[in-house]
């Protein structure tokens, strides 16, 4: 008996041991890779400005249409989510080949030329440089940015598919999906229920069309009601701009209170039966997710759940090394088979070599120290040069030039002048007392009058003007 108990307790070990494996093989087949492959400033060397440029160009398409928007979110998502962030989404379909373009889901995505014009504002910066799946990934950041929601950081290094294919696209999830089949479909993808809660709180901002909820309206379930989890002014509402036949292209924001605002205006417009589509409603109806609707009503709860999604969704099945994408040069189609990766640029043609042979720099001994260590000789600093300023006006009467004086001609000048006559008068032999007075050095005490010697009488002489 205990021989018997012991080889059943070790049967049940091992039986454990394979179920767990079976298990964990399981989960490693089924559930891809989502570990961070990406990194942040992967471009910071070779092509530091791609972030901004792309920031300007969704400005510039933002500031013309706000509901571009949520036009590059929906397509990220719808890229990532088949077969990873590999730009397959944007490869146009050729002759006999349908890509995921065509697909039904895809048919409604737009943004296509937005992600076309960033491209080429980045080739023209970068040529051969970023992915077009790396510029999608900056372009939904920075449009989640400017509708309202938060700058978060991206990383890079994604490469771009060489292929896509219509049959790819059909593991998207439908609107019509019920919370349990939608888990599965992002479990598929190795994302987690909370990651579906916060992604689809991107129905924030977006519209859809009366054909995809008019059931919910006129029969629900073949009933012939409307959906009892909808609110009745909701249901008034709309059924007066949905036809009831079915169909119609007519739009209708998913958020019925700030439309395009990313906020978490969504989350509280389901608590009050405010949603548009099934599978949004039923996010507060089902028990397993009405706890993180209720959660996400607040604000910087959604926002840290969306960045960490998000930036999960972005990471996953990237592509890498060359045998698996590409840089295309442009989103629409793949490169030519001889087009090298990544393409190079045009080789900077070599300068020829000097004619003059150039000079070997003399060398200095270890004592004497070299012309260009010597410390700089301070150079005397410039003095300011006075700004010159404009002749000040008269404060009472206007400015006004000094006239230029033009003399009389030489003929005319001459006739008026007079020019100085010398006369030289010798005295006589004898002057007179009256003359010698004259000549004569005053005394400093007493006046004595002296005579004159007959030179110094004969040598003075005196000028007279005419």
């Amino acid at each position: 008996m205990e021989d018997r108990a012991k080889m059943t307790g070790s049967s049940l070990s091992a039986g454990r041991f394979i179920v767990l494996a079976i298990l964990l093989t399981l989960s490693i087949i089924n559930v891809p890779s989502v570990e961070c492959a990406t990194s942040v400033g992967f471009y910071s060397s070779s092509c530091p400005n791609v972030e901004t440029i792309v920031r300007q160009r969704m400005e510039a398409h933002f500031s013309s249409d706000p509901t571009i928007a949520a036009g590059i979110l929906r397509m990220f998502f719808h890229d990532c989510f088949v077969t990873g962030c590999d730009a397959s989404l944007l490869l146009d379909s050729s002759a006999g080949r349908p890509t995921e373009k065509d697909a039904g889901p895809n048919q409604s995505v737009r943004g296509y030329e937005v992600i076309d014009d960033i491209k080429a504002a980045v080739e023209e910066a970068c040529p051969g440089v970023v992915s077009c799946a790396d510029i999608m990934a900056f372009a939904t950041r920075d449009s989640v940015s400017l509708a309202g929601g938060p700058n978060y950081p991206v990383g890079g290094g994604r490469l771009d598919s060489f292929t896509s294919r219509i049959t790819d696209a059909n593991i998207l999830p439908s609107p019509t999906f019920t919370v349990g089949q939608a888990t599965q479909s992002f479990a598929s993808q190795g994302l987690s229920q909370d990651d579906m809660v916060a992604l689809l709180g991107a129905h924030t901002i977006g519209f859809t069309h009366c054909d995809l909820f008019s059931d919910r309206l006129f029969d629900f379930q073949g009933t012939g009601q409307s959906d009892p989890s909808m609110s009745p002014s909701l249901v008034s509402r709309l059924s007066g701009v949905c036809p009831s036949g079915g169909g119609g292209s007519i739009a209708v924001a998913l958020d019925q209170g700030t439309r395009d605002v990313f906020d978490s205006s969504f989350y509280t417009q389901l608590t009050q039966g405010n949603g548009i589509l099934q599978l949004d409603q039923e996010l507060n109806e089902d028990p397993s997710t009405a706890g993180s609707v209720s959660s996400f009503t607040d604000q910087g709860t959604f926002f840290s759940a969306f960045v960490q999604s998000i930036t999960k969704l972005g990471d996953l099945n990237i592509k890498q090394s060359p045998a698996q994408g590409q840089i295309r040069l442009q989103c629409g189609r793949a490169n030519p088979p001889g087009t090298q990766f990544p393409p190079r640029k045009p080789p900077v043609s070599a300068s020829p070599p000097p004619t003059n042979p150039i000079p070997t720099p003399r060398s200095f001994p270890p004592s004497t120290p070299s012309p260009s260590s010597r410390p700089p000789v301070p150079r005397p600093t410039p003095r300011p040069q006075p700004i010159p300023r404009p002749p000040v006006p008269h404060p009472f009467r206007p400015h006004r030039p000094r006239p230029i004086f033009i003399p009389f001609p030489i003929w005319e000048r001459q006739q008026h002048r007079r020019r100085p006559i010398k006369r030289i008068v010798k005295p006589s032999r004898k002057p007179s007392r009256k003359f010698s007075k004259r000549f004569t050095k005053k005394p400093t005490k007493k006046f004595v009058p002296k005579k004159h010697s007959r030179r110094t009488q004969r040598s003075t002489k005196i000028i007279f003007w005419h």
